[in-house]
């Protein structure tokens, strides 16, 4: 089973706001699961995302 992190977890391995998460999940660059009223990001898509930052 893959791990599951939330929008804060995300933001503060960026040091960005959870805002700042919020709009690349709207905005389809950070693919994510809403589960309730939060989502959860994939390890496999957070690392997919950090790869791409770096280019």
């Amino acid at each position: 089973m893959q791990k599951l992190y939330t929008c804060d977890q995300v933001a503060e391995h960026f040091q960005v706001k959870t805002v700042t998460v919020w709009g690349w999940i709207h905005s389809k660059k950070l693919p994510a699961i809403k589960l309730g009223k939060g989502y959860r990001i994939r390890e496999s898509d957070l690392l997919e995302f950090e790869k791409s930052k770096m280019i």
